[in-house]
């Protein structure tokens, strides 16, 4: 009987706490359908009438297509030089095992503990100097945010790489160089492939966080053509109104894409994680 009640009390702990992590979801969904008296007098109640008309008002004071254009390219190509240099960077790391590299490695594990909060300021300061200096193009343009994404997000992407190539038996590399293969070779011809579980990990990962990012870009960008979807959801909240059942629709429209993505893709997640880490 004990046994029965403690299951009975755990699903039921589970359900209670998936309908409270899903509530701001059907919150802003229900109220993206709403009117404004409608979304006033009960906030959690269901609309009245299903229209997508402040769908349509969104995605045209949002710019949609082109902030979603922005942020399209700025995630990809931030994601795929990720991708590159980070996992490099960890064989290198791995194989090159001496004081330096561990250094390296521990740098990089240490930069992962230091909040963006805190850094945010002097980085743009740091880059607007650069630009004066150099004449490189680092705020207000795509090149420029992609460049800082590269660097806050390559860490953890190292120490996943780090983990799993760790797990690579070095005989295959010493097999190819007996063959004649040069390290790039060896590294695009064999551990690259190997590296498929945790590089889809790592993808996911960063597509997520890049794709959602609001603060960095909202302190890099200010042309209104280079916004990225987060950064376009501004338009709905002025200094004296908020038109919230639109920027509820805005919102829905921002987290479609990363959603869509995420659920063909969360099935590498844990199997990624799990081998990175723990091998």
């Amino acid at each position: 009987m004990m046994r029965l009640f403690k299951k009975y009390l755990k699903e039921i702990l589970l359900v209670v706490g998936a309908l409270v992590f899903l509530s701001p979801v059907y919150i802003m969904l229900v109220n993206s359908f709403k009117s404004r008296s409608e979304l006033y007098e009960n906030v959690l109640a269901l609309p009245e009438t299903l229209t997508f008309e402040h769908y349509i008002r969104a995605m045209d004071r949002m710019n949609f297509g082109l902030a979603f254009f922005n942020s399209l390219v700025i995630t990809i190509i931030s994601v795929v030089i990720i991708v590159i240099l980070s996992s490099m960077t960890a064989w290198m790391l791995v194989r090159k095992d001496n004081t330096l590299s561990r250094i390296i490695f521990m740098t990089f594990i240490a930069t992962m503990l230091i909040p963006f909060q805190t850094i945010m300021m002097p980085l743009i300061q740091f880059m607007d100097q650069i630009m004066s200096t150099t004449g490189l193009p680092m705020l207000n343009t795509r090149s420029g945010l992609i460049f800082m994404h590269v660097g806050f997000n390559a860490s953890l992407a190292v120490f996943l790489y780090h983990g799993f190539i760790k797990s690579i038996p070095v005989s295959l590399e010493e097999s190819a160089e007996i063959d004649g293969a040069n390290k790039f070779t060896v590294f695009w011809k064999i551990i690259f492939p190997i590296l498929k579980p945790i590089t889809v990990t790592v993808i996911i990962l960063n597509v997520i966080q890049i794709w959602n990012d609001y603060l960095l870009p909202s302190l890099v960008l200010t042309d209104q053509s280079l916004r990225t979807i987060p950064l376009a959801t501004f338009y709905f909240f002025g200094e004296f109104t908020i038109q919230w059942n639109q920027a509820m629709a805005g919102l829905v429209l921002t987290i479609i894409p990363v959603v869509i993505f995420y659920v063909f893709a969360q099935k590498h997640i844990i199997r990624g994680i799990g081998e990175g880490a723990v091998k």
